[in-house]
């Protein structure tokens, strides 16, 4: 069996695990603490697997090791193409994986745990600091996925899950922890409520996970 290493609170990992269950597919979930003795991501063993300390990490079955969650998504889409997370039509596929990148590429890299960490340590933030910090990039992100997204569909692009609905399913969770006022942005949580609806959404929730605290 496959086996992923996450963390519960990782929105990464999260995106993975609601691809893995769309696509019916197992996996062991391996937790790696992200604060627990100094980080567990930094620990030898798991470096070995993930040089940037970073999670997700998939293992494959014969040991090989997928990293970054995208990246690993893009790898269950090859190997198990249904239901499929992308659009076969080239606009359309464009149009999901920009919002995809939105959230994954523009909001993510500057929210989550190592940046709220160097802005503490570097340069003095202190908690409120950092909570604006995290909610100006998700306030700017979501402000263009709610122009982005389709505005009479089921999900974010058609009336099927797709890449761009697990990753805002992912930092709309994300958003809630820090605090962010979400009524600006009707049809993204109207997105929400529509996945969350589905067992493979609602069972990749963070609290729902093993090692959820």
């Amino acid at each position: 069996m496959m086996k992923l290493y996450g963390y519960w609170r990782s929105t990464a990992a999260y995106r993975v695990r609601i691809a893995l269950n769309l696509k019916g597919l197992s996996a062991e979930h391996v937790s790696v603490h992200l604060v627990k003795d100094g980080g567990q991501q930094h620990a030898e063993d798991y470096v070995a697997k993930n040089p940037t300390h970073l999670v997700p990490s998939l293992e494959l079955e014969d040991g090989t090791v997928l990293t970054q969650s995208l990246a690993i998504i893009d790898y269950l889409e090859a190997v198990q193409p249904e239901p499929a997370l992308l659009p076969a039509d080239p606009i359309k596929r464009a149009k999901v994986l920009a919002a995809a990148h939105v959230i994954a590429m523009d909001i993510h890299p500057v929210n989550n745990l190592r940046v709220a960490k160097h802005l503490g340590d570097t340069f003095g933030a202190d908690a409120e600091a950092k909570r604006q910090w995290m909610v100006h990039w998700m306030d700017t992100g979501f402000a263009a996925l709610e122009q982005m997204v389709d505005k009479d569909s089921k999900f974010a692009f058609g009336d099927t899950p797709t890449l761009a609905d697990i990753c805002l399913v992912a930092q709309y969770y994300n958003a809630r922890r820090w605090g962010v006022d979400l009524t600006a942005y009707p049809r993204l949580t109207e997105i929400e409520e529509t996945c969350l609806a589905l067992p493979a959404f609602a069972d990749a929730r963070p609290e729902a996970q093993p090692d959820a605290e």
